[in-house]
C-alpha cells in the first residue's frame, strides 16, 4: 500500500501529539529536604523530642568512614544546621587509640575498646529521650575487607542528651554478637512489665552478610542479652534474590577478589507494633515482611526458641527495603526502593500501601518518627557503593536527609 506524503505527515503529527498514559513518578505528600551530607556517608537518623538530630557513619559499609587513628573520622555525629555535623557525644569517644582496626592480629580484627566507638550502624532515641548507639565493632580496610569484631567492640551505648555524656554501656558477649555478626538496627520497649529488671528491653537485628542472622534481645537493666530465631529462613536472605533499583540489577561483591553473589543481607529493618506486642522485620535480601510475638522473644525458657519460631508470621510482600519505623497509627513504614518510594504495612487490614514516591528517592536507609509528626529518612545511594557490581563507587555527594508529614496526625510511639 502506498501512502501519500500528506497522509504520512498527518499520521506523524497525530502520533507526536498523542498523549499516552505514563508513570507520573510522584505520589503522596511532598518531601522536605532537611540536611545534606557532604563528607562521610550516613546510614542512621534519629530525632529527639526537642528536634535535635543525630546520624551515624558506619565504617563497616564504607572504608572512607574508617578511623585510622589520625584522620579524625567520626562514627556518630549531631547534625548542626543544614550541612554541618559535629562528633557526638565528643571527638574522643569517636577516636579509638590506633583506629577502628587492630592490625596486630592476623587477620586484622576490629578494635576491642568498650569505651570507644568502633563501627556504629544505628542510632535511636528511646521513649525517655536518651540516645542509644549500636556499635557493630567492625570496619572495612582500605581495600574493602570487612574485618571480624573482637570482644569489647560490639556494644550498646546510652547517652544523656541533657549532659551529652555516656550513661551506660552494654557489651555483647561473643555468644550473642559473633565475630561475623553485623548488629544492624534496634527498637526499645521501656515498659517495666517486659523485663526482669523493670528497665525495659531492646530488640536488635543481625543482618550479617556471612549468613548467621537472627534477633538479639537485651534486658536494659541487667545488661543480659540473648539470641532468638537464629539462622531460620525468615531472618536470612532468599537464595537467588536480585533487586533492581533505578533499573540496575544489584549483584553483591562480598570482598576483594571474591566472585559475585546475589544479595546476602539478612534481617535488617525492624519495628515494634504500636502496642509493643509484635516485632516486625525483613531481610534486605528479600521482599517479605515477617513478625513474631515479643513475649516469645523475651522468653528464655527451655522451649523458648521453638515457641518463638512457631509464632513467626509471613505478612506478605513489602518490596525491597532497608530500615523500618512505626507511628501512632500503627502503620509499619518501610522503603520501597524499586518504586523510588516508601510504603507502609497496615496491620488492621494486612495490606501494604504506597505512602510517598519521588524520583529523588534511591535508597531509604533509616527512618525516624519525630514528635513533630514527620517521618525523617536518610537517602544515601547505598546501591551505588563498591559493595555492588561493578565494584566502583558511583555515588554522588551530597547524600540527603528528608522528612515527610505523616498521615492521620501520626506521631512517635512511646512504650514506657
Amino acid at each position: 500500500m502506498i501512502f501519500s506524503q500528506t497522509i504520512v505527515l498527518a499520521i506523524c503529527a497525530a502520533l507526536s501529539t498523542c498523549q499516552l498514559v505514563r508513570d507520573q513518578g510522584v505520589y503522596g505528600p511532598s518531601l522536605e529536604l532537611v540536611h545534606l551530607y557532604y563528607d562521610q556517608w550516613p546510614t542512621g537518623i534519629t530525632v529527639s523530642k526537642s528536634g535535635r538530630k543525630f546520624s551515624n557513619y558506619p565504617p563497616g559499609l564504607d572504608a572512607n568512614n574508617t578511623n585510622d587513628g589520625s584522620n579524625g573520622k567520626y562514627t556518630v555525629a549531631e547534625l548542626i544546621g543544614n550541612n554541618t555535623e559535629r562528633p557526638y557525644p565528643n571527638a574522643e569517644i569517636n577516636n579509638p587509640p590506633g583506629g577502628s582496626i587492630n592490625y596486630s592480629t592476623y587477620p586484622a580484627t576490629g578494635a576491642n575498646y568498650p569505651n570507644h566507638l568502633i563501627g556504629v550502624q544505628s542510632v535511636v532515641i528511646d521513649p525517655l529521650d536518651r540516645l542509644w548507639i549500636l556499635d557493630t565493632g567492625r570496619a572495612l580496610t582500605p581495600n574493602g575487607t570487612l574485618v571480624p569484631s573482637s570482644p569489647g567492640g560490639p556494644k550498646l551505648v546510652c547517652v544523656s542528651l541533657t549532659t551529652d555524656t555516656v550513661l551506660q554501656t552494654i557489651v555483647f558477649p561473643p555468644t550473642v554478637a559473633y565475630s561475623t555478626s553485623y548488629l544492624n538496627d534496634i527498637r526499645f520497649d521501656l515498659r517495666a512489665s517486659v523485663s526482669v529488671s523493670g528497665k525495659g528491653v531492646a530488640y536488635i537485628t543481625d543482618s550479617s552478610s556471612e549468613g548467621r542472622n537472627g534477633i538479639v534481645v537485651v534486658d536494659l537493666g541487667t545488661g543480659e542479652s540473648w539470641r532468638h530465631l537464629d539462622g531460620i529462613a525468615e531472618v536470612r536472605s532468599e537464595r537467588g534474590f536480585v533487586p533492581y533499583v533505578w533499573g540496575v540489577p544489584l549483584y553483591y561483591m562480598p570482598g576483594p577478589g571474591l566472585p559475585l553473589t546475589t544479595t546476602p543481607l539478612g534481617a535488617d529493618g525492624i519495628a515494634l507494633s504500636s502496642d509493643g506486642e509484635e516485632l516486625f522485620w525483613g531481610p534486605v535480601g528479600g521482599r517479605q515482611l515477617y513478625s513474631t510475638s515479643t513475649e516469645r522473644l523475651r522468653d528464655r525458657g527451655l522451649h523458648s526458641e521453638l515457641l518463638a519460631q512457631a509464632e513467626v508470621r509471613n505478612r506478605g510482600q513489602r518490596g525491597v527495603s532497608d530500615g523500618f519505623e512505626t507511628d501512632s497509627n500503627g502503620y509499619v513504614y518501610h522503603g520501597n526502593m524499586e518504586q523510588d518510594g516508601i510504603s507502609f504495612y497496615n496491620p488492621r487490614n494486612a495490606s501494604d500501601t504506597p505512602f510517598v514516591r519521588d524520583p529523588r528517592i534511591n535508597w531509604v536507609d533509616t527512618m525516624s518518627v519525630g514528635s513533630d509528626g514527620y517521618l525523617y529518612f536518610t537517602n544515601n545511594q547505598l546501591f551505588l557503593t563498591p559493595g555492588f557490581y561493578p565494584g566502583t563507587d558511583r555515588r554522588e555527594r551530597p547524600f540527603s536527609l528528608f522528612r515527610v508529614k505523616l498521615p492521620g496526625n501520626g506521631t512517635r510511639v512511646t512504650l514506657v
